[in-house]
């Protein structure tokens, strides 16, 4: 049929998918969900509070899993919300949660900093400006699908 992807596209996608493991044994290791690991890491790169809508942009979860996620961390008192505006709310991190995240998203973020600190500059600016124009460049053209079904026909 011709749809098989190359040998390149299949080591990227090996690549990825040994990092996304990597990333939910940590998760794993650390007693947290990966979406859970997810919100505490993006509040954690914002400081200690962070948007909502930002959590689901930058972390790539769905709202729905967002909210699932904020639930149990508001029932261990690690994080609550506080309206922003009357469309926007604020997640933040009680005392408990940042001692929490401390101890999990900012023990992973001081190893991906230690990893690229032990890179040659010019290597981290390589790999980082590959993957975003690689980025550019697929969203680019998934931005030219139309909406269609499983069945082939446009929806709606």
């Amino acid at each position: 049929m011709g749809y098989g992807p190359s040998k390149e596209m299949r080591r990227y996608n090996h690549l990825m998918g040994e990092i996304d493991g990597v990333y939910h044994e940590m998760a794993r290791k650390l007693g947290l969900s990966d979406s859970a690991m997810l919100v505490l890491y993006t509040i954690c790169v914002r400081g200690d509070a962070c948007p909502l809508r930002e959590i689901c942009r930058s972390s790539g979860l769905s709202k729905q899993t967002v909210n699932s996620a904020l639930r149990k961390l508001e029932t261990e008192g690690a994080v609550y919300l506080v309206p922003a505006s009357t469309k926007s709310k604020n997640v933040c991190l009680t005392e408990a949660g940042k001692a929490l995240a401390a101890r999990t998203a900012g023990q992973i973020i001081r190893i991906e900093n230690e990893i690229f600190d032990a890179w040659p500059r010019e290597d981290v600016e390589q790999y980082l400006d590959l993957t975003e124009r690689y980025l550019l460049a697929l969203r680019t053209r998934a931005g030219a699908f139309e909406k269609r079904g499983a069945s082939g026909r446009e929806g709606p």
